[in-house]
């Protein structure tokens, strides 16, 4: 294994991307891992390797929201080599991103559209759903993974303003969505939710995206419930720190410097988005055919056992 593939995984400095969100992944230095998962050699040497698809979403129709950069874009790359067509929804900003995931998909030789919009307005969250249904004709899977986070380590000095976008982002966005993509769903179609381990430990420099995720945890759990007896499935996914565009557009150059080396439990790094994508594949197919209601809790060791 080359030295740059130890420096891509290990030991990257994250640069700031003048904390203007979202955010892109063009702009990442280096570039985010969306499709090499780090394995180890019989000698404990690590590796990286191809996420290779086993037909696990073949067919299946699909929408992922904040899918032109991050944990989305390879959620949407793997679900792609499962054989999926799907729907790529961004802001109109990560224009560029979005074509870059849309390329990469259409390279496993699936279908995709590509759809900017705002999760903030209802009306737009609806022409997602249109869009999608005339082109695809039907949703058999909905990731909801779009979502803002702003800093503020003090509650006297935080914007409220900024408090009632993030959970219009994070949350109401997500709820609209949901709505409008359900009356398209049947049984065995499933929704896979990002949460995030702040939901579970706190995050004292962030407690209004802290506090959506912790909704977001519980709406699963609740819409799950709502929909057992229709059969379908609602779960969610908890990643720890993951090396993706929202975190340099949303720290200073001193939080960066070096971000998560040495600090997070597992590894002693953060991850890689490539290394959260499976657990939505798993959710999102067959193989989770008796979970409903579940969180999963990819967090690198930073909140164990969830809950």
């Amino acid at each position: 294994m080359s030295d740059s593939v130890v420096t891509a995984y290990h030991n990257f400095e994250p640069q700031k991307q003048g904390q203007n969100l979202p955010g892109t992944d063009k702009a990442m230095e280096p570039l985010a891992e969306h499709t090499r998962i780090e394995k180890w050699d019989e000698n404990g040497k690590p590796y990286l390797e191809e996420y290779i698809g086993s037909g696990k979403l073949k067919n299946k129709k699909i929408i992922i929201s904040g899918s032109d950069s991050g944990i989305g874009k390879s959620v949407a790359i793997f679900a792609a080599r499962e054989g999926a067509d799907m729907t790529v929804v961004y802001l109109p900003e990560e224009k560029e991103d979005a074509e870059d995931t849309m390329s990469r998909i259409e390279e496993e030789g699936r279908g995709c559209l590509l759809v900017p919009a705002n999760l903030m307005n209802d009306d737009e969250c609806k022409k997602i759903i249109d869009k999608h249904v005339a082109k695809f004709g039907r949703i058999d899977v909905l990731v909801n993974n779009a979502s803002k986070q702003i800093q503020c380590p003090d509650l006297a000095e935080i914007n409220l303003d900024n408090v009632r976008s993030t959970f219009n982002s994070n949350i109401v966005g997500m709820i609209a969505l949901t709505k409008f993509a359900l009356p398209h769903m049947k049984r065995g179609c499933t929704i896979v939710n990002s949460s995030s381990v702040t939901a579970y430990k706190g995050s004292a420099g962030m407690l209004d995206y802290s506090a959506t995720k912790g909704a977001i945890s519980t709406f699963t759990r609740s819409l799950a419930m709502q929909l057992m007896g229709k059969g379908i499935r609602v779960n969610a996914v908890a990643p720890g720190p993951v090396y993706t565009p929202l975190q340099p557009a949303s720290r200073s150059d001193e939080q960066m410097e070096g971000w998560g080396t040495g600090t997070v439990p597992l590894h002693k790094r953060v991850a890689q988005p490539a290394e959260m994508a499976s657990s939505y594949i798993f959710l999102a197919s067959a193989d989770s055919n008796q979970m409903t209601g579940s969180v999963l809790h990819i967090n690198s060791g930073q909140h164990v056992g969830g809950s």
